[in-house]
C-alpha cells in the first residue's frame, strides 16, 4: 500500500511567461508540509511558488469575483512504497483545497477547490502543480490585497490521506494580487407627484417633491421637452425630504414638471418629468343673423354644448411576484423569466407623452449572499390598441440594475392617448458556484 508524504491536485500550470521573466502575482514563501500519519515520513519543508489571479481586478461593491489560486511547485514529493517497492500515484486521485487571505479594505478567507485530475506520478519524484478555484462577494470599496495561505492535498488512493501544507510561521505569504472595488452608484430616488394631470391658463397646481436630502433647496419647475418653461417656484425640504409646494402654471407651453437640487436639473439630482396638460378654454363664436325686411317667424333656440373631459395617466399590472427559471449549482448561467404584463392608459387629451421605468434592487439570498441588481436584463414589448393616438416605443435590450432602464414610452405630441399593453422577458446572469438557494429583489415600475 502505498501513502503520501504530500498530496497534490490538478496538472495545470501557470501561464508561459518569457523566459527568464517571473509572471505576474508568482510569489515563493517557506511552506511547512506534514504528511498523513500512515505515511510515517518527517514533515517536508521548503519553498512553496504560488500565483493567484481575478478574474476582475476593478469591481463594484457587490459583485461576485472568481479567484484561481496555482500551486506551481510544492515541497512535497511522491513517496516509496513502505513495502520497499517502487510504484507510482496513480492519474486522478488528487483532491486540492485551499485558502487565499484577504486583507484591506476587505478582509477574511475564500476557500478554493481544485479539481481531481493528475497524471500518473512516479515515487520520489516532484508532484504536479494544483489550480484551485473559488469565489466572493465584494462588500467594501478600495484596494484589497490577496495572499497565498494554506492549502490541503488530498488522496483518495487506496485511503483517504491529507497532508496539510501552511507558511513558515516566520514569515506570511507575500501578496500576490490586488484588486480595487468602486462603490455602487447612489439611486437617485428623486420624485415628483401631482395634484392634477391637466388645468387652465394660471391654475395652482399642488406638487409634491420627495425623496430629496432634508433641508435641500428644491426647485419646482416647468417643462417643454428637455427646456424649462416660465413656471417655477422653490422650497425647502423637511426633515424627510419632502417639499410641498403650489405651482402656478402661467406658460402654455409648460408639458410637464420636474424637482431638482442646484441650479439647473441633472439626472443625478433631479426627478423624472411629471406630465401636465394646459387646456385652453375658448369662448364659442358669436352667431348674428342677418337683417331681413320681413320679420322672421316666432321661433326658439337652444344652444348644445357637448364637453369631453380629460382624464388621468394610469397603469395596472397582472401578478405582482416573477418567477425565474432555476439554474444548476457550480455552473450558474441565465435564469429567465417575464415580467407581469403593464396595460397603461393614457386619457389625459394633452400634448404630453409618457415614460415607464424600472429598476432593480440587488438578489439577496441564504446567508446575505448578494447577486447585483446589474445582473438582471431585459427586452421590453409594448403595442398600442386600435385607436391609440400615440405610437408606444419599447425600451432598448440591456441592463435594468439600480440605476434604472427605461421599458417602454410615446412622445409628445399636439394630441396624444391610447391605451398600451407592455410586457418584457427578463433574464438574471448568476456567477458560478453561488451558494443554493432562493435569490430575491424587488423590481420597481414608474410611470411619468
Amino acid at each position: 500500500m502505498a501513502v503520501l508524504a504530500a498530496t497534490t491536485g490538478g496538472a495545470l500550470g501557470a501561464p508561459a511567461a518569457a523566459e527568464g521573466e517571473t509572471p505576474p502575482g508568482q510569489v515563493d514563501f517557506p511552506t511547512h508540509c506534514l504528511p498523513p500519519q500512515e505515511a510515517g515520513l518527517p514533515p517536508a519543508d521548503g519553498p512553496t511558488t504560488a500565483r493567484i489571479t481575478v478574474d476582475n481586478p476593478a469591481p463594484q461593491v457587490g459583485d461576485t469575483v472568481t479567484v484561481t489560486y496555482q500551486v506551481l511547485r510544492t515541497p512535497a514529493v511522491a513517496p516509496l512504497d513502505p513495502n520497499g517497492a517502487g510504484g507510482e500515484l496513480p492519474a486522478d486521485t488528487l483532491t486540492p483545497t485551499g485558502r487565499i487571505l484577504l486583507a484591506g479594505a476587505q478582509s477574511g478567507e475564500v476557500t478554493v477547490v481544485g479539481a481531481k485530475r493528475n497524471d500518473p506520478v512516479p515515487a520520489g519524484t516532484p508532484l504536479p502543480a494544483v489550480t484551485m478555484t473559488g469565489t466572493f462577494t465584494v462588500t467594501a470599496p478600495g484596494e484589497t490585497t490577496l495572499a497565498p495561505g494554506s492549502y490541503t492535498l488530498h488522496t483518495g488512493h487506496l485511503l483517504e490521506l491529507d497532508t496539510t501544507c501552511t507558511a513558515d510561521t516566520a514569515s506570511a505569504a507575500p501578496v500576490s494580487a490586488r484588486l480595487t472595488a468602486t462603490p455602487l452608484p447612489t439611486a437617485n430616488l428623486r420624485s415628483v407627484f401631482l395634484g392634477a394631470a391637466h388645468g387652465g391658463p394660471g391654475d395652482r397646481v399642488k406638487v409634491t417633491a420627495a425623496g430629496f436630502p432634508p433641508g435641500a433647496a428644491v426647485t419646482v419647475a416647468g417643462r417643454a421637452g428637455a427646456a424649462e418653461t416660465a413656471d417655477r417656484v422653490r422650497a425647502t425640504a423637511d426633515e424627510r425630504g419632502t417639499a410641498l409646494v403650489e405651482l402656478p402654471v402661467t406658460d402654455r407651453a409648460t408639458t410637464a414638471v420636474v424637482a431638482y437640487e442646484g441650479a439647473a436639473w441633472t439626472a443625478g439630482r433631479g426627478s423624472g418629468p411629471a406630465a401636465y396638460t394646459v387646456i385652453a378654454v375658448t369662448a364659442p363664436p358669436s352667431v348674428t343673423a342677418p337683417p331681413s325686411v320681413t320679420p322672421p317667424p316666432s321661433t326658439g333656440t337652444q344652444k348644445v354644448t357637448a364637453t369631453v373631459e380629460p382624464g388621468a395617466l394610469g397603469m395596472t399590472q397582472t401578478g405582482e411576484d416573477i418567477t425565474l427559471g432555476a439554474v444548476p449549482y457550480g455552473d450558474g448561467g441565465a435564469a429567465p423569466g417575464r415580467i407581469g404584463t403593464v396595460t397603461v392608459t393614457d386619457a389625459r387629451g394633452g400634448p404630453a407623452g409618457w415614460s415607464l421605468t424600472g429598476k432593480v434592487t440587488d438578489f439577496t439570498g441564504p446567508g446575505g449572499i448578494r447577486i447585483p441588481g446589474a445582473s438582471l436584463s431585459w427586452t421590453p414589448r409594448c403595442v398600442a390598441a386600435e385607436g391609440s393616438r400615440s405610437v408606444c416605443t419599447p425600451g432598448s435590450a440591456g441592463v435594468v440594475g439600480a440605476d434604472g432602464a427605461l421599458l417602454a414610452s410615446t412622445p409628445d405630441a399636439p394630441l396624444v392617448g391610447g391605451t398600451f399593453t407592455i410586457d418584457a422577458t427578463v433574464t438574471l446572469k448568476v456567477p458560478p458556484y453561488t451558494p443554493p438557494g432562493a435569490y430575491t429583489a424587488v423590481l420597481t415600475l414608474t410611470l411619468s
